[in-house]
């Protein structure tokens, strides 16, 4: 008896990467095919959340944004021998396709894809290809586009499939609003798999400067980086606002379902989160982010009027308070921008990305 065809996801680095490459391994394991997981360390600590019948695989691999001289120039031996390592795994069982999301722990298994001519594709999350998808572009033989349009090197094709959401976001698929008025009113703030210090430092004082009645029904979950979690916690607790502040909230769906209102980085999966379940927000997107690719995600929402953009340098107390208290006073504008978020939608992103997985198949019949 054959054994059941597999497929390598090749990502790291942050939930950005890892999130749709956990959506895409619950659906192809329903759809009977093996999966393993290729990473790294840092990595790794995002797979708690993926199912237990993916194999995880720490490979070498480096970056030459971070470390010093010396580090940098120990990248190329860091990549070779990562790339070498899944070549022979690879060679021992070999896969029918190999998908890579991005971040530069997915370099070996594609290099190794490559070298072997093994099906590959790569999907980009966000409208600018982040580096790594970007050297394997012209290299792969699809290319699943997350964030529509995306820019593409000339001469490479893109198919806009959505951003994948993993299936506890699907569960709270549509999930009825409940818009705010005068009773408990849930906010939600997060800034992506990383946290985001200035959400920490303006966030807490524009929620402190609403008005007493409707400050009284206000109820808080914040994510804040370790180091900025007990000044932020203090100030809530200072301030007599109920707040849950947490490094990592393992349960956002969820979260985001009971929410009201969503203050957030305008991250690829992030948005994939707010268009699948449809909630309003408030998105500051990461200003440092490469070719402001987080402007670029937040772009479609905008225009839908589902969101408001504040770019980080406008960020402050003042500003902030005025939007939420905007749209927290208004259950009827609150409600068309929920609306207006899951128009914007692709529930069905993992099952489209799977739909292109096994094409390349079809594609290339070698065993």
């Amino acid at each position: 008896m054959s054994k059941a065809p597999l497929l390598v996801i090749a990502a790291g680095g942050t939930g950005g990467h890892m999130f749709p490459a956990q959506a895409l391994a619950e659906v192809m394991l329903a759809r009977g095919w093996r999966v393993r997981l290729s990473t790294d360390a840092r990595g790794a600590r995002y797979t708690g959340g993926f199912p237990d019948a993916v194999e995880i695989e720490e490979l070498s691999s480096a970056t030459f944004a971070r470390g010093g001289p010396l580090a940098k120039a120990a990248v190329p031996f860091r990549i070779a021998a990562g790339v070498a390592s899944a070549a022979a795994k690879m060679m021992m069982d070999k896969p029918a396709v190999v998908v890579g999301f991005g971040g530069y722990p997915s370099i070996p298994a594609l290099g190794a894809a490559t070298l072997l001519r093994i099906p590959r594709m790569i999907h980009e999350q966000n409208g600018v290809l982040g580096r790594v998808n970007e050297v394997f572009a012209k290299r792969v033989d699809a290319v699943a586009c997350g964030t529509w349009p995306t820019t593409l090197p000339e001469g490479v094709e893109g198919i806009h499939v959505g951003n994948p959401v993993r299936a506890a976001v699907l569960d709270r698929a549509g999930a009825a609003y409940i818009p705010p008025g005068d009773y408990p009113m849930e906010l939600l703030v997060m800034g992506g798999s990383q946290g985001a210090r200035i959400l920490s430092d303006v966030v807490p004082p524009a929620i402190a400067a609403l008005p007493m009645d409707m400050l009284r029904n206000v109820r808080v979950s914040h994510q804040a980086r370790d180091e900025d979690s007990e000044r932020v916690q203090t100030y809530y607790a200072e301030n007599g606002i109920s707040a849950d502040v947490q490094p990592f909230f393992d349960d956002v769906p969820r979260r985001m379902s009971e929410a009201q209102l969503v203050i957030s980085r305008s991250g690829a999966s992030s948005i994939a989160d707010l268009t699948v379940i449809g909630r309003p927000s408030i998105l500051v997107p990461f200003a440092a982010a490469a070719g402001d690719h987080q402007v670029a995600n937040a772009h479609g929402l905008v225009e839908a009027q589902a969101a408001i953009l504040i770019r980080e340098d406008a960020a402050n107390p003042e500003s902030l308070s005025e939007h939420i208290h905007m749209i927290l006073s208004n259950g009827p504008a609150a409600t068309q921008m929920s609306l207006a978020a899951l128009a914007q939608g692709k529930p069905e992103a993992a099952e489209a990305l799977a739909n292109m997985v096994e094409a390349l198949i079809e594609e290339d019949p070698a065993p």
